[in-house]
């Protein structure tokens, strides 16, 4: 039910319970920094409102009536939740503040958020300050881009061509990526190196459809190919960089990863690289929010800030 409109502001009962608390207009005026004059039309007006009489002026105060000092006693337990509310409310702003829900494609989520978590709590510590929490949910980017924007994350990272339609957008890092065989695959005995032909027509192994890295070997493919150019089927479709270099190993098929996610790999010889002149396989990985061009101020923007200075 809605309150009546006999329902005094809590402005009103603040005013009436300093009054009933020092027992005079002016000591109480003085309390709250307000004239005297101003302080007895309010407390006019709250009696006008409620329609009964609260206090009595006399020269030695202002006395209470019997109904004035059954208001002070409902006064000052209203201004106690009302105190108890706003400090909450306060915590829930702060928290809001300070907690950011992160959803990031795999690859960044493995291979740099860690990093940048870490250095991020590293910078807060120093100054004093407690790092923003953040929740981390790893994804590809399509799925990345749709929790951004039905409000599910706070804040995304991608690595899909091009900035998303109709969200904010930085470039947060570079990565390239590359074709990797297992040692002895035929690709690494070649005098020649493999076309881009070639490797459309190749059964690869690969990651679900819409995900970053599937996405940007197609748009690089047929920046020398054309949009017409057929893909082979894949022979495998993973959902992690993890099963994809096992897929590789065990002798499925090549794939196009992330140079980040199999640097080791490929630094002690478990895979090997495989060049493919025709094509430029450079990428960025960006963020993404809801809003305009300037990320949304507080901790998501600390966070943005910490990543592209560091």
């Amino acid at each position: 039910m809605p309150l009546s409109s006999r329902m005094p502001e809590l402005a009103s009962f603040e005013i009436f319970l300093a009054i009933a608390e020092t027992g005079s207009l002016s000591s109480a005026a003085r309390e709250l920094g307000l004239t005297q004059q101003a302080l007895s039309k309010r407390l006019a007006s709250m009696e006008a409102q409620i329609g009964v009489t609260l206090a009595a002026r006399t020269t030695r105060g202002s006395q209470l009536t019997p109904a004035g000092l059954i208001v002070a006693e409902w006064a000052a337990r209203l201004l106690d939740v009302a105190n108890e509310v706003d400090a909450g409310l306060g915590s829930l702003r702060e928290e809001g503040r300070q907690r950011i829900k992160v959803v990031a494609s795999q690859t960044i989520a493995e291979q740099l958020m860690p990093h940048w978590l870490l250095a991020l709590q590293g910078a807060a510590a120093k100054r004093g300050r407690t790092a923003p929490q953040v929740i981390l949910t790893a994804t590809n980017s399509e799925h990345a881009i749709t929790a951004v924007r039905d409000g599910v994350a706070d804040l995304g990272f991608v690595e899909n061509p091009g900035p998303p339609k109709g969200l904010g957008s930085c470039v947060v890092g570079h990565d390239a990526l590359v074709i990797v065989v297992p040692p002895g695959h035929k690709w690494t005995r070649r005098a020649h190196p493999v076309t881009a032909q070639e490797l459309a027509q190749t059964p690869l192994v690969t990651r679900e459809p819409r995900s970053g890295i599937r996405d940007s070997l197609t748009v690089a493919l047929r920046q020398v190919l054309g949009d017409d150019m057929q893909q082979a089927a894949p022979v495998l479709e993973l959902s992690s960089a993890a099963a994809m270099r096992a897929a590789v190993l065990a002798g499925a098929g090549p794939a196009a990863m992330s140079r980040l996610a199999v640097a080791d790999d490929l630094a002690v010889g478990r895979l090997r690289a495989v060049a493919v002149p025709e094509l430029d396989l450079r990428r960025q990985f960006r963020a993404i929010w809801v809003g305009g061009r300037t990320p949304p101020a507080g901790a998501i923007r600390d966070l943005l800030s910490h990543i592209t200075t560091t």
